[in-house]
């Protein structure tokens, strides 16, 4: 067999473990508010949040091209594979290490980071040079602007929906509100899980199309053959169903102590913002982040002790060194599969 198509089949498959562990990391995402409420079962909880990240997986595409074109310049070939190989690997590495510690970071940074740390360690190696791998601008677009503003937007929207909550059911009883919020937060968690799935399923699929294309399979950069569509969303629906409890704990219960008003309200705000990047802007944005901010935007509303801080804290500090230790990890990765290809 070719060795171009060996490296193919390696990075598909390292793309579908990257959505494995992708479906078991963010699964909290969808679901730690409605299991912490208990308006939900956890592995009825789980077993949406998996038709979620299926159904939504189908409706991703524009961020699918984002990462499949918009991020670096890969050489045709074996070397632009193993590229793409080393930066799933850094990023299946990081994820595995926050998900021992029950740190809910960005799986999405881990796999930019992981690809661009490759993508700069192959420039170097075989250019001399890596900027023109690169795309910056695309990068900054798509990325880091992205990840600055979605966890204000995040936190803003969450203490604003929040306050508007309290203020209409002002006068109703806190038991039977309960209830009620609990019944809401089936809708807002499908409605979570279907955004993860157009977020996080089509950077897999953006992967899987980048290392066809880049491979030579296919001549166009941003053609998603249907059967991507299906093997990305089967994963990551697998990863979700397995799920992460470590994180769920943490999403779930030591950032706030969450009720079923304030989990209604922040899986409203999160998925309203992933919906409205995914088919406005195709940014691939973190959902991670968004649904974060988004509890500690909600819990804010209690006043300053309502949110534990410290926890808080240490999460916005792995946010932040994700990308680049994940993008550290990567060329790490790109030095010995270089060698050996």
């Amino acid at each position: 067999m070719d060795s171009v198509l060996i490296a193919v089949f390696g990075c598909i498959a390292a793309a579908l473990l990257f959505g494995y562990t992708n479906g078991f990391h963010d699964s909290a995402n969808a679901i730690a508010t409605s299991i912490s409420t208990r308006a939900l079962k956890p592995r009825v909880a789980l077993g949406m949040a998996a038709v979620g990240n299926f159904i939504g997986a189908h409706l991703g595409a524009k961020v699918a091209k984002t990462v499949a074109e918009g991020l670096v310049v890969l050489p045709n070939g074996i070397e632009g594979l193993l590229i793409v190989m080393s930066g799933l690997l850094g990023a299946i590495t990081w994820n595995f290490i926050t998900w021992y510690f029950g740190l809910p970071t960005s799986s999405s940074h881990s796999l930019f980071g992981g690809i661009v740390g490759a993508t700069m360690a192959g420039g170097w190696i075989i250019a001399g040079n890596a900027n023109d791998w690169v795309l910056w601008g695309g990068i900054v677009d798509k990325i880091v602007l992205p990840t600055l503003i979605s966890p204000v937007v995040g936190f803003t929207l969450g203490f604003l929906v929040m306050i508007a909550v309290y203020w209409l059911f002002r006068r109703g009883r806190p038991d039977k509100l309960n209830r009620g919020f609990r019944h809401a937060q089936t809708v807002s968690a499908a409605a979570m899980a279907l955004g993860h799935g157009m977020q996080d399923a089509a950077k897999i699929i953006g992967v899987i199309v980048l290392a066809l294309y880049v491979g030579g399979i296919q001549d166009d950069a941003t053609h998603i053959p249907q059967w991507v569509y299906w093997v990305s969303a089967a994963v990551m629906a697998a990863g979700t169903y397995a799920g992460g409890w470590r994180i769920i704990k943490t999403m779930g219960r030591k950032i706030i102590d969450l009720g079923p008003p304030q989990g209604f309200a922040a899986e409203t705000v999160a998925s309203s913002v992933l919906y409205a990047n995914t088919w406005l802007l195709g940014a691939p944005i973190s959902t991670t982040h968004t649904i974060t901010s988004a509890i500690m935007g909600v819990g804010s509303t209690g006043g300053k002790r309502a949110v534990r801080w410290g926890v808080a804290r240490s999460i916005v500090i792995a946010w932040i060194i994700t990308f680049p230790i994940a993008a550290l990890v990567g060329a790490l990765f790109y030095l010995p599969i270089h060698l050996l290809g």
